[in-house]
């Protein structure tokens, strides 16, 4: 008998009950539970007086790489507390108010529980009349609301922003090739070859800020790179619509068929977010399929007035990707995929005849239109549980509070960095802060490869966790403050440990 689990002596096999070793009573779940709830408390609550990062150590890498895979069991004692010092003792960091490196929030509490909460239930979402189909329906619901998007509105959770723009391009690859004659579900692209011998008809377009999901995604709907078409951007990293429109005009009339257009509603490299209202005025003049990414900043568009005009032109997107497991600080994993027309997603995934199709059995078995008709995945966990407890818990006012608290220390920063003669301010846009440590006596040829370096130290260092990237042509440090608990503090301990990093580069 393994310790922690219940003994069931005297239950015969053959009169029904569980196996031996498998059912916990009560008591046995509360006591081990307690002490997982015990362990998260203490880092959730600690992580601030932590290092925000710490690599993971050789020697227990190389153990756990050449573990044998156990014969016997071990206490669940034991093994939460060996994995609570694993996995809580060495984090990514993304719970830190000093971690800045990519858009990983921390975890709302709420939302940690609510995890657990699914896990007890486990149920697959693709469909049925069970509570947890319904709450995704309803947070499906309410996003669409937020967007202003038409009562055909439809979508799904998924994996994150990636499966999202997946799901949406497939639906648009779909749509495109049955508007040039086509049928992609019965006979792949094939049809679609030409008007040059070899070379596909389709295009995507988007901007050299977009995230590299569009661009992988494109890869796997078999367009491959030469697909893609990159649209000039302003001074600000926008795209621009003028040069979209015309693209567009010359790709018709060279009898190309536009598949669809990724714009973004705040870039991850910049916090850019593109002219939505003058992008979708071209993509209806040309019949584009529109998809809005914001995985990122779609939070932020959603609910604050500064992004009121973004936000009006979001309702006119065939669809758009949010990830509330970055901005609105649910646990990952939880993106969303929102589609204007639903009936677009089961042509494009559903496996049912169009004729045995139904609007779903309110009192039976059957329930609302099954979501594994609206994507890939059939078997599907509850994401939504999260989502919708954290939209009650909050509202949208609190929500409003904390994005704007993130947006007021990104702008903090950046005026700090404005300001000092030792930084240099490269982009700044929603919570992104981009600059570079540009010290007196290096020369410019210098400046990419310190502050290279100075990215490696700060990232080893424990004190603030930056990422690095490309501006313009010149490398960057790259802060995205997604993290209530961030605070002017935090940037002042930032600022000083990146001055030590570069006296110590420069000495």
């Amino acid at each position: 008998m393994v310790p922690g689990m219940t003994d069931d002596a005297g239950q015969d096999p053959g009169t029904g009950g569980p196996a031996p070793g498998w059912a916990w009573d009560e008591a046995e779940i509360r006591r081990v539970g307690y002490q997982v709830v015990d362990a998260i408390a203490a880092h959730l609550t600690g992580i601030a007086a932590r290092p925000v990062f710490r690599p993971f150590p050789a020697e227990l890498a190389g153990s756990l790489a050449q573990a044998e895979l156990p014969a016997a069991g071990t206490a669940a004692d034991q093994l939460l507390a060996e994995a609570g010092d694993l996995v809580l003792g060495y984090p990514l960091g993304n719970g830190h108010p000093r971690f800045w490196a990519w858009v990983n929030s921390p975890p709302h509490v709420l939302g940690v529980l609510a995890d657990a909460l699914a896990a007890a239930a486990n149920p697959s979402v693709a469909g049925g009349n069970h509570a947890a189909v319904h709450i995704e329906h309803a947070v499906v619901r309410w996003f669409c609301e937020l967007a202003g998007l038409p009562d055909t509105a439809a979508g799904l959770m998924t994996s994150g922003g990636s499966m999202a723009t997946l799901t949406a391009l497939a639906i648009a690859r779909d749509q495109a090739v049955r508007r040039a004659g086509g049928d992609v579900r019965a006979s792949g692209l094939a049809g679609l070859a030409g008007p040059a011998a070899g070379t596909g008809r389709l295009r995507l377009y988007l901007t050299a800020e977009a995230h590299s999901c569009a661009r992988k995604a494109a890869e796997l709907l078999g367009l491959g790179a030469g697909s893609i078409t990159v649209i000039g951007s302003d001074e600000g990293d926008r795209m621009r619509p003028d040069l979209l429109d015309e693209q567009l005009r010359r790709d018709g009339a060279a009898g190309l068929v536009p598949l669809a257009v990724v714009a973004s509603a705040g870039t991850v490299n910049t916090g850019a977010i593109d002219p939505i209202a003058g992008i979708a005025d071209a993509c209806a003049r040309h019949g584009t399929w529109l998809h809005i990414d914001g995985a990122y900043g779609g939070p932020a568009v959603l609910l604050l007035e500064q992004f009121a005009a973004t936000r009006a032109a979001l309702g006119r997107a065939d669809s758009i990707a949010i990830d509330p497991h970055k901005w609105l600080y649910a646990p990952v994993d939880a993106g969303l995929v929102l589609l204007r027309d639903g009936s677009q997603a089961r042509d494009a995934f559903s496996l049912v005849p169009p004729y045995l199709r139904t609007a779903g059995d309110a009192g039976g078995v059957t329930g609302p239109v099954w979501f594994s008709e609206l994507g890939f995945e059939q078997t599907r966990p509850l994401r939504a549980l999260k989502v919708w407890l954290l939209l009650r818990h909050l509202g949208l006012d609190g929500y409003r509070q904390l994005i704007a608290h993130d947006l007021r220390m990104a702008r903090l920063l950046a005026e700090q960095v404005g300001a000092a003669d030792d930084l240099e301010l490269l982009a700044a846009g929603l919570s992104v802060c981009c600059f570079r440590a540009r010290p007196a006596g290096v020369p410019a040829a210098r400046l990419d490869q310190l502050n290279q370096d100075l990215v490696t130290r700060l990232q080893l260092g424990g004190r603030v966790f930056l990422a690095g990237t490309t501006v313009r042509g010149s490398y960057a440090l790259r802060a995205c403050i997604v993290n209530p608990g961030t605070g002017p503090g935090d940037l002042r301990v930032a600022l000083a440990a990146i001055r030590a990093e570069v006296a110590e580069l420069t000495r």
